[in-house]
């Protein structure tokens, strides 16, 4: 199956001559929930923007649903719902005709029942005739996503989507997300809550400093990069680590009670057998092991660290 998004080669450079994208080359998969993260100034609501026809490209080319941003931008702007992270709504108008307002605007025919049905999906619908100005910031984010959703997009960007949300709210909003991936809609997220990336994606993008550096199934990049830790709870403390396990690059934990051994879970020769082994010729007794997986939150620091 074709990608629904297909970017080649894509640069932007401002006029003072900031690149804030080099050459980017993506290919986003219909139906999928694809989570975009980097740092601030890294480049993410650039590539939104170019993608959406807010900015223009330097260079490069990008086709939504085989229709290229440039040559046939209105024919690209109706398949695309974007959630932006600046909170835009007419202060005095009401939630429905905000939201009825904005299908209208893609040229869509009047349709009351569905607006409806996207005003209590996204639990709207009790504040439908309450003006913008009156509601919370979190209540209006979610009127952000019913606009982006009225003329029933293909694609949906969502640019920091749950800032200054609350939890419970975040929480339903990403309950909506999940039954629009099952409805067959492409989702693109950008997030600063990497725990939200771990949990939602399906694919994950890392941009920095304008570049792609890295773009993985989730589940992959965790086996790829994610580290293991194991934890050896020694029977007896002890003052420093022996010589003899140097080799090992383990940490003395608190109390000095505790080893920790980091290992690659994908590699075979991960060397647990040689450790334990070590410790009991040191007679080192261990009253219990215990091992955790690296986050993804690790992973993203590891990459986007400066040297």
């Amino acid at each position: 199956m074709s990608p629904i998004i297909s970017v080649s080669n894509l640069r932007k450079t401002y006029a003072g001559g900031f690149q804030a994208l080099r050459g980017i080359d993506l290919e986003i998969r219909r139906g999928e929930i694809f989570a975009l993260l980097g740092p601030n100034g890294a480049g993410k609501t650039t590539l939104i923007s170019i993608i959406c026809g807010i900015a223009t490209p330097t260079q490069g080319t990008v086709t939504v649903d085989g229709h290229d941003i440039i040559r046939d931008f209105r024919a690209v702007r109706s398949r695309i719902g974007l959630v932006p992270q600046e909170l835009t709504t007419d202060a005095f108008e009401t939630v429905w005709n905000t939201v009825n307002f904005s299908r209208g605007l893609f040229g869509k025919p009047r349709d009351p029942v569905f607006i409806e049905k996207v005003l209590k999906d996204l639990s709207l619908w009790s504040k439908r005739d309450s003006k913008l100005m009156t509601l919370s910031g979190g209540m209006k984010r979610r009127v952000m996503i019913a606009k982006a959703l009225s003329h029933e997009p293909l694609v949906l960007f969502l640019d920091e989507p749950t800032a200054g949300v609350d939890v419970e709210l975040r929480k339903d909003m990403w309950a909506q997300v999940r039954q629009l991936r099952e409805r067959g809609v492409t989702i693109i997220l950008t997030t600063h809550y990497i725990d939200e990336a771990e949990e939602m994606a399906d694919r994950i993008g890392i941009i920095n400093q304008g570049e792609l550096v890295l773009i993985e199934d989730k589940t992959t990049l965790m086996k790829k990069l994610g580290n293991k830790e194991l934890t050896i709870e020694l029977k007896s403390p002890i003052d420093a680590i022996p010589e003899a396990l140097a080799e090992f690059g383990l940490v003395l934990g608190p109390g000095g009670t505790h080893l920790v051994y980091t290992y690659d879970s994908a590699r075979d020769d991960h060397r647990i057998s040689e450790l334990l082994h070590a410790l009991q010729v040191l007679d080192l007794p261990w009253k219990d092991l215990s091992t955790t997986q690296s986050s993804l939150e690790d992973i993203f620091v590891k990459l986007v660290r400066k040297p």
